[in-house]
């Protein structure tokens, strides 16, 4: 059994002052991964083995506010950061689009972002060859990574084998904060595969602009849930 969980960083604050690249949390970002560390330490739902961050700001400031839930030291991957943007990291959004014209990866997957950034495939690629060796390397462990929406959205590419150098024709809005959850379990003795649990669980932000907060004391850590039943394949025709 290998549970694997995917949680995107908080708002950044390249994402509201319209900065391409690696920037830190702006405030409702740190608040964000507050009550995701609130949520955590009170529920222990996650019962972490190793606890690991992409090392660009907002991922690693994330982590650093959830660490003290899991007790666990963080370890730093340069291999699970968001799409590399090259020479552009810093420019303001109209800068970019002055210099470089708008990037649309489903129409032009190939080009880079900026000389010396990724295009898409590459991008997939280092993804996926990083989960592969991350869940090989912590096999039958429970494994939480701080990272990033698309890397969120290629963990479904990787785990459905769906492999194209194309850029998907529909996909995922990841929220902030939220949990994305991935487990490797055997039913009935078949071979064991991996499931998706739950996406996008971002239960613990609906407080944030409410008198009221979540109790999560007394919110069970996993779901009272019967036994899995054992999938049925249909007889061929």
């Amino acid at each position: 059994m290998t549970d694997l969980y995917l949680i995107r960083h908080g708002e950044a604050l390249g994402a509201i002052l319209d900065i391409i690249g690696d920037t830190e949390l702006s405030p409702l970002g740190i608040l964000q991964a507050e009550h995701l560390r609130d949520r955590l330490a009170a529920t222990g739902e996650i019962a972490a083995d190793v606890l690991i961050s992409s090392t660009f700001k907002r991922a690693q400031q994330t982590a650093e506010i959830i660490a003290p839930a899991l007790e666990l030291p963080i370890v730093f991957d340069d291999e699970v950061q968001e799409l590399r943007n090259g020479m552009v990291e810093g420019m303001h959004v109209d800068e970019f689009r002055a210099k470089f014209g708008e990037v649309n990866l489903r129409e032009t997957p190939f080009r880079q972002v900026a000389p010396g950034g990724e295009n898409w495939g590459q991008f997939v690629l280092r993804v996926s060859t990083a989960l592969d060796r991350i869940v090989r390397e912590y096999e039958g462990k429970t494994i939480l990574i701080v990272c990033h929406g698309g890397v969120v959205g290629v963990s479904f590419l990787y785990f459905l084998d769906i492999g194209s150098l194309n850029y998907p024709q529909g996909g995922f809005y990841t929220d902030n904060t939220s949990i994305t959850h991935w487990a490797k379990r055997s039913i009935s003795d078949r071979p064991a595969r991996w499931r998706l649990k739950c996406y996008n669980d971002n239960i613990h932000l609906r407080d944030i602009r409410s008198t009221t907060r979540i109790p999560w004391k007394s919110i069970l850590a996993t779901p009272a849930e019967g036994s899995e039943q054992p999938i049925v394949p249909l007889e061929e025709e």
